[in-house]
């Protein structure tokens, strides 16, 4: 006996899966689970309702002081745009629709007020700092005010510059030019040509001294290099722009003839231009072949016997003067094609063949003569741009009466289609026209789907929260809602034969909780017995204690 009254030691939290159990079998317990459960359903539904049915958030600004937060919030709910708060990341965000709109709205407002001009930062330099974080203030300013011009770009919405200028020493023989890195974040959907790119070169090189263009580097938030030095890449970039520009210039040409004869939409034009884009030049030298003397110098002595004084030994024959002395002329001149010929093997001055004098006398000659030729130097450049080749498809549309057009009508057009690009057959011209039917502008993609656009990932986003409330409420909440209601419509038709019966507390006409007094005072079974219900279920601890006691009075 006494063991069956050892008390049996609890288990404590040893199994907390057998409590769990046992607290959900509790009898109040089991009655709260449908409505806890139907509760649960309706907050899931009201929660994916919430998380479907608001649109996208995107961030406008993130780490700004609590100033420029309640600035922007007030400016935003003024503007009719709704502004949140987002705890966790400190960031101010706004629907995705209306990202645009309020970056315009406190743009023109000046907000937020938190960046500083560049300058302003020099105002807050305490006294006494050194040259280095001064000279680090000073470039630091610089990159704000770099950023801040730049930013006024339509399609540049964020800028960062980044300065690398060496110190300047007289130690240093060669000092390295200073470079510049700019990181560009576009606006959506937005594209910088070549001369925005160019410009903003130009602007950061012009604003700090000694650098130059090619020290600068543009890079855009994808990672793509915008700028691109002087070279070969610019050259045939050059080359590009220009072929497609006269591409485009025969091709605006065509679609100015064809679109009165055809229509707007009844043909296709394509211009292939071979462009010789050589920059060369020729030069030419020619000789005229008669020259002209140019210059001539000359020195003639000479000294004749017979031209002397009478001498020697005075006597009869030494008076008597000699014969006539004969002397012959200098040389004749050389001929102009000798002298050409002369000239133009050395270009240099020959001189003249000495006369012929007797032995009998003596004679000196010496003469220089230089002779001009005829010069003519002619300079030719070829400037690039001549066509070599041209290539013309035109496809035209079949009309819509069935009929094809006549091989007469499509050589016609060839005709005024060769005119109009002033095709040279000469040079291997080539064009074609072809006349087929179209295919549907369906078929071929006129334009973007439907849903990709943003009104169809609203609808769908709000149609997919009501099928889902609406499933958590049909689904779930309905039949529990049912359950519940069966339950006690069985619970007050099953009092109401209890007491049709004469069972139960009722038939007693007993009011309120069944005590002990009204078990001593049943008639018969069933009224006692209905009775021992209404205490048990009024006071179940009570009733497991009288319970207990029978168990251990039926044990003695």
């Amino acid at each position: 006996m006494s063991n069956a009254l050892t008390p049996v030691p609890q288990e404590g939290f040893a199994n907390p899966l057998s409590q769990m159990r046992s607290m959900l079998g509790q009898p109040a317990v089991k009655r709260s689970l449908p409505m806890i459960f139907m509760v649960g359903l309706i907050a899931s539904a009201a929660l994916a309702w919430f998380m479907l049915s608001t649109p996208t958030q995107k961030t406008l600004f993130s780490g700004l002081p609590d100033s420029d937060k309640a600035a922007v919030i007030s400016a935003l709910k003024a503007g009719g745009i709704t502004g949140r708060l987002d705890e966790s990341t400190d960031a101010v965000t706004v629907n995705e629709s209306d990202y645009s709109k309020a970056r315009m709205l406190l743009a023109g407002q000046g907000l937020p007020k938190s960046a500083p001009a560049g300058y302003a930062i020099l105002d807050n330099l305490p006294m006494g700092t050194s040259r280095a974080v001064e000279g680090e203030r000073l470039r630091q300013a610089r990159e704000t005010e770099l950023a801040r011009s730049i930013e006024d770009i339509d399609a540049v919405a964020e800028a960062r510059v980044h300065l690398a200028v060496p110190e300047n020493t007289v130690f240093v023989r060669d000092n390295a030019a200073p470079t510049a890195s700019v990181i560009l974040k576009l606006q959506g959907g937005r594209t910088l040509g070549d001369a925005q790119v160019a410009s903003i070169v130009n602007l950061v090189a012009s604003s700090v001294p000694g650098m130059k263009p090619e020290g600068v580097t543009i890079v855009d938030q994808a990672g793509a290099l915008l700028s691109k030095p002087d070279g070969a890449d610019g050259a045939n970039d050059a080359r590009i722009r220009f072929q497609n520009q006269v591409e485009q210039k025969y091709r605006d040409q065509l679609t100015q003839l064809l679109t009165p004869m055809v229509g707007v939409g009844n043909f296709t034009v394509q211009v292939s231009a071979d462009i010789n884009q050589d920059d060369t030049s020729s030069t030419r030298e020619s000789y005229d072949k008669a020259g002209s003397l140019r210059a001539e110098q000359g020195n003639w002595t000479g000294k004749d016997a017979a031209t002397g004084a009478p001498g020697g030994i005075p006597g009869a024959l030494s008076n008597t003067p000699s014969g006539p002395t004969t002397v012959t002329a200098p040389n004749a001149q050389p001929t102009p094609a000798a002298g050409a010929a002369s000239a133009a093997a050395g270009a240099a001055p020959a001189p003249a063949a000495a006369p012929s004098v007797p032995d009998s006398a003596k004679s000196a000659d010496s003469y220089a003569r230089a002779y001009d030729l005829g010069k003519e130097v002619s300079v030719t450049r070829a400037a690039p741009g001549n066509i070599k080749r041209l290539s013309v498809s035109v496809g035209l549309n079949d009309p819509g009466t069935g009929k094809p057009r006549t091989p007469v009508e499509i050589q016609q057009i060839t005709d005024l289609v060769s005119a109009a690009v002033g095709a040279d057959t000469s040079r291997g011209d080539v064009v074609k026209v072809v006349s087929r039917r179209f295919a549907p502008a369906t078929a071929t993609g006129g334009g973007p789907a439907f849903y990709e656009s943003g009104w169809f990932a609203m609808i769908i986003r709000n149609v997919t929260a009501l099928v889902i409330a609406l499933l958590v409420l049909f689904v779930g909440v309905k039949p529990l809602a049912s359950a519940l209601l069966k339950k006690r419509d069985d619970a007050g038709r099953g009092g109401r034969d209890l007491a049709a019966l004469g069972i139960g507390p009722q038939s007693a006409n007993v009011r309120g909780p069944v005590g002990i007094d009204q078990l001593e005072g049943a008639q018969n079974f069933d009224q006692r017995l209905g009775t021992v219900r209404g205490f048990t279920r009024d006071n179940p601890a009570r009733a497991a204690l009288a319970v207990r006691d029978m168990i251990k009075a039926d044990a003695k």
